[in-house]
C-alpha cells in the first residue's frame, strides 16, 4: 500500500500548539534557574565531589571436595540461560622433557580435535553445533584447562559429552598429524615477527636457555612426539585430585552438583606425588644482547630481569609502582619517552607477577633505529628517576590508588570472571578471600613503601639489554658497550 508522507515544513504543524507552548516556556525556565553551588555548578575541576563509591558485591561460590578428590566450585546466574563449566587440570608445558618439549600443548589440542572413544572429532563437531554449545581444551605453561559452555536446557546432556573428552579422549592420528603440521608451521614463521623474536630471546635470557619457562619446540621436539606421548601424558596428569572445576550459570546447585557426581564421581583418584621443582635463574647477570633482523625498520629493545610473585611482600607497592610508571597515557614512561620526547609510539615497564613462579620485570619500546641509543638513555633514566632522584610522589600514588580501585569492579562485573579467579586462587594455593585482600592492601600501601620497593626491587645491575634491528641501524647505539652479544636465532633443521 503507498503511504502519503507530509512535507517536512508541513509535518511540523502537527506538533500541538499548547505542547509547543509548554515546551517553550520550561526551556526558558531551565536556562533562567541561578547557577548556585546548590545546583551542582562549579567554576573548576577541583571543586567537584563525588558520593564515596558503594561497596562491590562479590558473589560467593559454594565450594565442595568429592570423594575422589574433586574440587567443585558453583556459583549460580540466573540472568540468562546458559551454562559454563571450567577444569583446571595440575599439568602444565613446563614438565616436558626437553627432548618432547610440544608435547603438553599437542595433548591438549588433540584431546578436543580427536573426538572421544565415543564420538570421532568429526562427529563431537557436528554434535556440539546441534546443541550450540562448545568444549575446549588446552594446556599452557603451568595448567591445563578444558570449558564448556551449552544451553541451561541442555546441560544434563553436554556435561556427559564433556566429561569423556577430559577422561577418555580418542588421541586420533589424523588429528595429531594436523595438530603437528601447525605446530611446525609456526616454527618456520617464528623469525618473522620482532615482538615475537624479542619476548623468546629475552625469556631465555631472564630464565636460563635450558629452563622449562624459556625452552620453545623444534622440528626434533615435534617429531619425537607420538600418539603414546599423549596418551601417556594423558595418564599421568589427568586425575579428579589433580582437578579443579568450575560451574556457572542457570542452575539449582544441587541439581547441578548431582550430574557432576554422575558424571565425574566414578573416576577413581590417582597416586599423590610431589610436584618437580621447576629450574630458572634466579637472578640475572647484567649484559647487553642483539638479534639481528635486517627486515625492520625499527629497533625493538627489551630491558630487564627476573620479576616477582604475587606472594612477595612488596606486591601491593609494586602495583602501584607499575601503574605510576605506565598504568596510563598519563603515566611517566607514557609522558615522558612518548609524548615530550617522542620517542616511541608503544612504550611499557614495570615488574611482573607469576602465580607461583616469578614473571619477568622489563622496561620496552620499539624507537626508529636512529634513535635507538637515545630509547635505551631514555627507558635506564627512567628507572633512575623513580629509584632515586624522582620517586613516587604523594599525589602519584594517590592517582595510581584511585585508578586502580575504581577499576576493581571491572575485574568482578560478571559471575564467571569471579568464579575464573576461585578457580585461579585454588590451584596455586592462594586464599579465597584474596580479592578483598587487593584491595585493602592497595588502599594500605603508604609512600614510604612504595619508594622503599622502587629502590629495592629494580635491579639495574641485573639488566639484560636487548635489541633487535637491522644492523646498520643499530650500530652506532651499540657500539659505545665494551661486550655486545650477538644471538643466534637460526631455526635448526630437522633431523
Amino acid at each position: 500500500m503507498n503511504e502519503t508522507r507530509l512535507p517536512r515544513h508541513r509535518a511540523l504543524h502537527w506538533f500541538p500548539r499548547h505542547n509547543a507552548l509548554l515546551f517553550a516556556w520550561v526551556f526558558v525556565s531551565a536556562c533562567l534557574l541561578p547557577t548556585t553551588e546548590a545546583s551542582g555548578q562549579v567554576d573548576t575541576v577541583d571543586q567537584l565531589t563525588y558520593p564515596p563509591l558503594a561497596d562491590v558485591q562479590i558473589p560467593q561460590p559454594q565450594r565442595i571436595v568429592l570423594d575422589n578428590g574433586l574440587v567443585v566450585f558453583l556459583l549460580e546466574d540466573h540472568e540468562l540461560p546458559i551454562m559454563q563449566a571450567s577444569l583446571r587440570i595440575r599439568t602444565g608445558s613446563r614438565l616436558e622433557p626437553a627432548d618432547k618439549v610440544g608435547v603438553a600443548a599437542l595433548t591438549g589440542t588433540v584431546m578436543r580435535s580427536g573426538g572421544t572413544t565415543a564420538l570421532t572429532g568429526d562427529q563431537l563437531d557436528d554434535y556440539l553445533e546441534s546443541k550450540a554449545a562448545s568444549i575446549e581444551t588446552g594446556i599452557g605453561v603451568a595448567s591445563g584447562s578444558a570449558s564448556m559452555t551449552c544451553l541451561s536446557e541442555d546441560f544434563h546432556k553436554v556435561l556427559p559429552v564433556f566429561g569423556e573428552v577430559v577422561r577418555r579422549p580418542r588421541f586420533a592420528q589424523d588429528k595429531l598429524t594436523i595438530a603437528k603440521h601447525q605446530v611446525i608451521a609456526g616454527i618456520v614463521r617464528q623469525n618473522d615477527d620482532p615482538n615475537e623474536i624479542a619476548s623468546r630471546e629475552f625469556t631465555k635470557l631472564v630464565y636460563g636457555q635450558d629452563s622449562p619457562y624459556a625452552r620453545v619446540e623444534t622440528y626434533a621436539t615435534i617429531n619425537n612426539i607420538s600418539r603414546q606421548d599423549l596418551i601417556d601424558w594423558h595418564a599421568k596428569y589427568y586425575h579428579p585430585n589433580r582437578m579443579i572445576l568450575g560451574l556457572v550459570g542457570d542452575f539449582q546447585t544441587e541439581e547441578a552438583l548431582r550430574l557432576v557426581k554422575e558424571v565425574f564421581g566414578t573416576w577413581p583418584n590417582g597416586n599423590e606425588w610431589t610436584e618437580p621443582v621447576v629450574p630458572y635463574n634466579t637472578a640475572t647477570s647484567h649484559g647487553v644482547y642483539y638479534v639481528k633482523k635486517n627486515d625492520m625498520t625499527q629497533a625493538k629493545i627489551l630491558i630487564g630481569h627476573l620479576g616477582l610473585t604475587r606472594k612477595h611482600p612488596d606486591y601491593y607497592p609494586v602495583v602501584i609502582i607499575n601503574q605510576i610508571l605506565s598504568g596510563s597515557y598519563g603515566a611517566r614512561l607514557f609522558s615522558t619517552i612518548r609524548s615530550k620526547k617522542g620517542l616511541a609510539y608503544d612504550v611499557h615497564g614495570g615488574i611482573g607477577f607469576g602465580w607461583d613462579y616469578p614473571a619477568t620485570a622489563n622496561f620496552s619500546m620499539s624507537t626508529k633505529t636512529k634513535t635507538t641509543q637515545a630509547g635505551i638513555d631514555a627507558l635506564l633514566d627512567e628507572v633512575h628517576k623513580i629509584m632515586n632522584t624522582e620517586p613516587p610522589t604523594e599525589d602519584e600514588i594517590l592517582k595510581a590508588k584511585a585508578s586502580l580501585l575504581n577499576s576493581f569492579v571491572f575485574s568482578v562485573d560478571s559471575p564467571s570472571k569471579v568464579l575464573g579467579k576461585f578457580l585461579t586462587y585454588e590451584y596455586f594455593g592462594y586464599p579465597s578471600d584474596w580479592l578483598i585482600r587487593f584491595r585493602n592492601g592497595i588502599e594500605r600501601v603508604t609512600l614510604e613503601q612504595v619508594r622503599k620497593a622502587a629502590h629495592t626491587r629494580i635491579k639495574p645491575e641485573q639488566f639484560v639489554i636487548l635489541v633487535v634491528g637491522p644492523r646498520e641501524g643499530t650500530a652506532p647505539a651499540l657500539a659505545r658497550y665494551e661486550t655486545v652479544t650477538e644471538l643466534d636465532i637460526s631455526i635448526p633443521e630437522s633431523s
